[in-house]
């Protein structure tokens, strides 16, 4: 004759086995990857704000709403540093598009 069945310990190792699957679930579902286009349309965004801080910093210089000159000079460097990485991106980008078309069928 079979011993007695406890249900609550098989209710409990069920329990337990559901919650496992359901976090190994999770763990299997893909993390969303960043899009292509969001990340470009970011950093453009960083970079306009970036020269749109500058620009006001020199307009406020030129009013004399400010005598901070280092300031300026260290936000419009930074401007022009952030344009020139954009730029370098573009190029880059424009040459692996013309490697992929010219490449054969």
């Amino acid at each position: 004759m079979l011993p007695p069945v406890d249900t609550r310990s098989v209710l409990a190792l069920r329990a337990e086995i559901l919650a496992r699957n359901a976090a190994l679930g999770q763990a299997a579902q893909p993390a969303e990857t960043p899009r292509f286009e969001t990340a470009m349309r970011d950093a453009l965004r960083s970079v306009s704000r970036v020269q749109d801080q500058a620009g006001a910093m020199s307009e406020a210089y030129e009013r004399g709403d400010t005598q901070d000159l280092a300031g300026v000079m260290i936000a419009r460097q930074k401007a022009s540093i952030a344009f020139e990485a954009t730029l370098q991106v573009r190029n880059r980008l424009l040459g692996a598009y013309k490697d992929v078309m010219s490449m054969p069928l």
